[in-house]
């Protein structure tokens, strides 16, 4: 074979592979499945089975996890938003803010980043409360966010991180009552 039959060849391989993520893509757009509370159907003498119900419906209470946060495992966990934002004084805006001195801050306060008309008119501080909602789901505590981000469903990756976030301020605001 030439290397022309191995284009060929290669060429029905992608083309194949851009068909298939395509149908994909379209299909993800055009399809939304609803989870059903209950079973349509009755089945005499079954066990009801729960579909899809969330083991938990939001994130826990911050305060009693941010008693054993540590940060140094809040920078680990920094790294999945490292892609999008910054951390270091005055670093610069990515794709999302830079997040120094964000605990206690204003929302939307950072100069030069243009954010979503949600996430400007939420209004308000960055509470460790606020926090730890928003890391848990960005777009059901601000919807029509442009966060793309999923969100942290651990609780104490969602708390090391906050730690972390306080910590990276001049004057890092104090830890709720009865935390350390």
């Amino acid at each position: 074979m030439d290397g022309f039959e191995w284009n060929k060849i290669a060429a029905a391989l992608l083309i194949a592979l851009l068909t298939a993520k395509g149908a994909d893509l379209i299909s993800k757009i055009l399809i939304h499945p609803t989870v059903l509370k209950e079973n349509v159907y009755k089945i005499a003498g079954a066990e009801p089975v729960a579909t899809g119900t969330p083991s938990q419906a939001g994130p826990g209470a911050i305060e009693p996890l941010l008693a054993h946060a540590d940060s140094t495992k809040g920078a680990d966990v920094f790294k999945k938003c490292a892609s999008c934002h910054t951390i270091d004084k005055g670093g610069a805006n990515r794709v999302g803010p830079n997040l120094y001195g964000v605990v206690g801050a204003p929302k939307a306060h950072h100069p030069g980043y243009a954010y979503s008309a949600p996430m400007s008119q939420k209004g308000g501080t960055w509470s460790y409360e606020d926090l730890n909602t928003y890391l848990y789901s960005p777009r059901d505590f601000v919807p029509g966010t442009k966060m793309s981000f999923a969100g942290l469903k651990n609780d104490q990756d969602r708390a090391d991180l906050i730690a972390y976030l306080r910590a990276q301020s001049d004057q890092p605001i104090p830890l709720p009552a009865g935390t350390k």
